[in-house]
């Protein structure tokens, strides 16, 4: 089976080629216009998309070496996003398997990051605990089959990803937030500066992340660099503060739940903070991440779920429609 995925939910333009459960193609387009104004323009996102979405699934067939008409079916991201971002790929993928006559399947982005894991290691096995952390959503799942989900734990305000983004700008850095502050953290003392982790009571799987962005603007209003304290060492501080947190609620839902496994997924899996401090916190478990190409807004991920649905006999007609506050479970 050939499955053709598109991914426009915010200022990504992506798509890919899946066969029988291979990536065979996985083409992506960041818009670097957004880094003008230190995020995303929801209308600039969408005529992007519009204007690049068309020769990106080009690319993506010849890379894949495959015809058009040897497509089997088209996956497409349908929430959450930014909604006129989401409208572009949904009515570009609709037009696109009328024009084929091939059906399409509308694929929950928040879904897709989950099972970008089973790229990284077919042989998962569920149940397992998942921590969803992106520039939108902080979640802790508990995977119990395709479509069985049950919600642990989640942000009551900024989610993890928006808090680097935040911090970033804060900071004066760039455009995403995330891999700037952990660009400037290395070399840095993370016990230069005491940054406030919320909702750290002991049985608690919520995050808030509001206090610490907020604690970070009136530090750095007083802040001067010397010998003593340097921005490194701030950026480093307030990093170890979002990643402590991540990595404590994901080790008590790991407990709670009696798992054994646990997945990482969304953007905020690349941070390498993350990743070394989960190795040495649950050394007996398996832990999983997903490739640094696919943690970030990928159609790789889409086009992958998107065949495991049309396998197990999922089916949506052309009605369905977007949903930019789209939850999942």
């Amino acid at each position: 089976m050939i499955i053709l995925g598109i991914e426009t939910s915010c200022d990504e333009t992506a798509a890919a080629i899946c066969e029988d459960g291979i990536i065979k193609a996985s083409v992506l387009s960041s818009q670097s216009i957004h880094n003008l104004y230190g995020g995303v323009v929801p209308e600039m996102a969408s005529r992007e998309h519009e204007r690049l979405l068309n020769g990106i699934v080009s690319k993506a067939l010849v890379k894949a070496k495959i015809e058009k008409n040897q497509i089997d079916g088209i996956a497409v991201t349908h929430g959450p996003g930014l909604s006129g971002a989401l409208l572009t790929g949904v009515s570009f993928a609709k037009g696109f398997g009328l024009g084929l006559d091939i059906p399409i399947i509308p694929i929950n982005h928040l879904e897709a990051h989950i099972y970008a894991n089973f790229m990284a290691d077919p042989t998962l096995k569920y149940p397992f605990v998942c921590l969803l952390v992106s520039g939108g959503h902080t979640q802790i799942w508990l995977i119990k089959e395709l479509g069985q989900y049950a919600l642990m734990g989640e942000t009551r305000d900024d989610a993890a990803g928006e808090a680097f983004d935040k911090g970033a700008r804060i900071l004066g850095l760039g455009y995403p937030g995330g891999p700037e502050i952990e660009k400037l953290a290395k070399g840095g003392n993370i016990e230069k500066v005491v940054f406030p982790k919320a909702l750290m009571g002991k049985k608690s799987l919520e995050f808030s992340f509001s206090g610490l962005k907020t604690s970070l603007l009136y530090y750095m209003d007083s802040f001067q660099e010397d010998e003593q304290l340097s921005k490194s060492d701030v950026a480093a501080s307030y990093e170890y503060a979002i990643v402590s947190t991540l990595v404590e609620k994901v080790k008590r839902a790991v407990i709670q739940s009696e798992v054994n496994t646990c997945v990482i997924a969304g953007g905020v899996a690349a941070n390498q903070s993350l990743r070394k401090r989960l190795k040495e916190t649950l050394i007996d478990k398996k832990i999983l991440f997903p490739d640094l190409r696919f943690c970030t807004d990928n159609a790789a991920m889409i086009a992958f779920l998107g065949e495991i649905k049309f396998k197990n006999n999922f089916k949506n007609d052309l009605s369905f429609a977007i949903y930019p506050n789209l939850k999942l479970g």
